[in-house]
């Protein structure tokens, strides 16, 4: 059921079927739509509905599009789901998280290959014991593109969480056994970074069938703090979208090769 006023939109993000490209930039934040955009060729806005900023536009010849996501699982699956109704099936991620290894300096990128699941979303679409993985034809493209861009980044897992401050104040919170303790169980397992989108993009895509990878900034490291190490706050997600850009132009090429 389509309950949107216009039924040619899906209901949350506003966009229907030709409105958008098959390879699909996700940023969280409204705001950083118009940043990527730029970097497509006359490129338009779509639309603007809630927390989804959708532009479109080309790259090398090819509809492509950047949608906002806002904050967490739910809002970002919501967007993946409507996003293929209307065509898509290419996604990567760009955000921003918080480091959690030592090396995972503040201005690093980190490419994510798989997600921990520690968010509500995911559950709502696969048992827990089914892995959240990024698709590897994109991993490799955002490794290739930071390679190429002298990037200073990490490929590896990230972990998802639903609450923000449970993460950064988790002694205050009366769950603080489970969130301390785990948290030093994903260090331990050499979890790279933390964030809360990729899990739920992970999984979605797995039921979908379609393809997703995540890239960040790690705007700063709270491990990195206590350890008493430089630690500034970057904000700058500049070389994370050029990176992605550059990953999906390669995407483009290689799909583009396979259909001939």
């Amino acid at each position: 059921m389509n309950y949107s006023e216009d039924a040619s939109k899906q209901y949350h993000i506003q966009v229907g079927e030709g409105d958008v490209g098959k390879y699909v930039i996700l940023p969280g934040d409204p705001k950083r739509c118009a940043k990527i955009a730029k970097y497509f060729d006359n490129a338009k806005l779509m639309a603007d509905s809630r927390e989804y900023v959708t532009y479109t536009g080309y790259l090398d010849g090819v509809k492509v599009s950047v949608t906002s996501t806002g904050i967490g699982g739910p809002s970002a699956s919501i967007a993946m789901e409507e996003l293929v109704k209307s065509g898509a099936d290419t996604f990567i991620r760009v955000g921003t998280c918080g480091g959690m290894q030592l090396d995972v300096k503040s201005g690093d990128l980190v490419i994510a290959t798989g997600a921990i699941r520690m968010e509500g979303t995911s559950k709502e679409y696969a048992p827990i014991e089914f892995p959240a993985v990024a698709d590897i034809d994109i991993v490799n493209a955002l490794r290739a593109s930071a390679r190429e861009m002298k990037a200073d980044y990490h490929t590896g897992v990230v972990q998802c969480k639903d609450a923000f401050y449970g993460q950064h104040s988790p002694e205050t919170m009366p769950v603080s056994y489970e969130l301390l303790n785990k948290w030093e169980a994903w260090k331990r397992l050499g979890c790279l970074a933390s964030e809360m989108e990729s899990a739920a993009l992970f999984i979605v895509a797995s039921t979908l069938h379609v393809r997703v990878g995540s890239i960040f900034l790690a705007v700063a490291n709270q491990e990195r703090e206590k350890e008493g190490l430089e630690n500034p706050v970057v904000h700058d997600t500049d070389m994370a979208i050029r990176t992605a850009v550059e990953a999906l132009r390669k995407l483009i090429k290689e799909d583009m090769g396979k259909e001939k």
